[in-house]
C-alpha cells in the first residue's frame, strides 16, 4: 500500500495533468480554422497555457513540500543548527 503523502502527490499532479489536457483541448476547439489549423491566437493561447502549467506546476511543488513536511524528520532541528552555527 502506498503512504498518505505519496497518494497525494500523485492526486494532485494527476488533477493538475487533467487541468492541462483540459484547457489544450478547450483552445484547440475554440481556436481551429477548417478542424485541421490551429489558428495564430490560439497558438499564443497554447503557449500561454504552457507557461501557466509550468507555473501551477512550481506552486504545487512548493505547496506539496511545505504541506507534507513532516516535523518528525528533524530538518527543522538541521536548520536552527546551522543558523546558530553560523
Amino acid at each position: 500500500m502506498l503512504e498518505r503523502e505519496r497518494i497525494i502527490e500523485i492526486v494532485v499532479a494527476v488533477t493538475a495533468v487533467a487541468l492541462m489536457i483540459g484547457v489544450m483541448v478547450g483552445i484547440g476547439t475554440n481556436y481551429t480554422v477548417n478542424d485541421t489549423e490551429l489558428t495564430a491566437e490560439g497558438g499564443e493561447m497554447l503557449v500561454g497555457a504552457i507557461i501557466g502549467f509550468i507555473i501551477l506546476l512550481t506552486f504545487i511543488g512548493v505547496g506539496l513540500a511545505y504541506a507534507l513536511n513532516d516535523p518528525e524528520d528533524g530538518l527543522e532541528e538541521e536548520d536552527a543548527e546551522t543558523k546558530n552555527a553560523a
